[in-house]
């Protein structure tokens, strides 16, 4: 569908992907969005593992394009989202799975599971999300 493609591009060109997550790949699909990360010491903490700011920015990158799969006219936000890391990874391709679990008019839940490469759960998310008032479109990248 043209829709997860251009979530897709939006999600890729975006800056910080583009200056951080370089290897980051996605694949959007209707109520699902798995995202892919090869882990490079560059995402370390001081313990040689990475830190927990990659594991929410995956968990919450995957719920967000699983919601916003069926949101077709504006961007959505994240209203709130919280983690809960199992084990940490320090090696290897890592995989967020989000999935839409609500709908409302108003509001959406999504719940997103962060594998390693052996499938192991390492962390899993849960969101809430809104549409916001930004439509989607060329200016934020939607092409």
């Amino acid at each position: 569908m043209e829709h997860y493609k251009k979530l897709e591009r939006m999600y890729l060109n975006a800056n910080f992907n583009q200056e951080i997550y370089q290897s980051t790949t996605i694949k959007i699909e209707e109520e699902k969005a798995t995202i892919q990360l090869i882990v490079e010491p560059k995402y370390f903490h001081a313990l040689g593992a990475i830190h927990g700011s990659v594991y929410f920015k995956l968990l919450d990158d995957a719920s967000f394009f699983a919601v916003n799969s069926i949101v077709e006219d504006v961007f959505v936000l994240t209203t709130n989202f919280s983690i809960n890391i199992i084990r940490p990874v320090s090696e290897g391709l890592i995989t967020a799975v989000g999935k839409l679990k609500f709908k409302s008019k108003n509001l959406f839940i999504a719940e997103s599971s962060l594998l390693n490469e052996d499938g192991k759960e390492i962390a899993f998310g849960t969101g809430h999300f809104a549409k916001s008032k930004v439509h989607l479109s060329d200016e934020i990248g939607y092409r």
